[in-house]
């Protein structure tokens, strides 16, 4: 997969999202961002496994709470961006893709 793909995630308000596309296992920088665990479906579309947003990206991976469910559901990516908007801006993008998506890691 190259590292340059892109991928936008369209919310339930409508609003766009670019996200970088990364294999798991990418180290990322300490830096605030939302992110989406995904995988390719039979359609070669990326289906949302798991969305959330992370104070520092660089960490939240390594051991991640969904980590059973991710696995379960096959992820085989994260899709990342960064965004340095604040918390609130961050959870609003992450409720905005989950809303649309449901991904099933989200469900509570």
């Amino acid at each position: 997969m190259p590292q340059d793909e892109k991928c936008t995630w369209t919310g339930e308000s409508g609003k766009s999202y670019d996200y970088w596309v990364h294999e798991i296992g990418t180290s990322f920088k300490p830096e605030p961002g939302n992110y989406v665990f995904a995988r390719l479906n039979m359609a070669r579309r990326w289906e949302a496994i798991y969305v959330g947003q992370a104070e520092n990206l660089s960490t939240r991976f390594k051991s991640h709470h969904q980590q059973p469910c991710i696995d379960h559901y096959s992820a085989t990516h994260i899709h990342a961006h960064l965004n340095d908007a604040g918390d609130q801006a961050r959870l609003d993008e992450e409720t905005d893709i989950r809303r649309k998506y449901r991904p099933p890691c989200n469900q509570q």
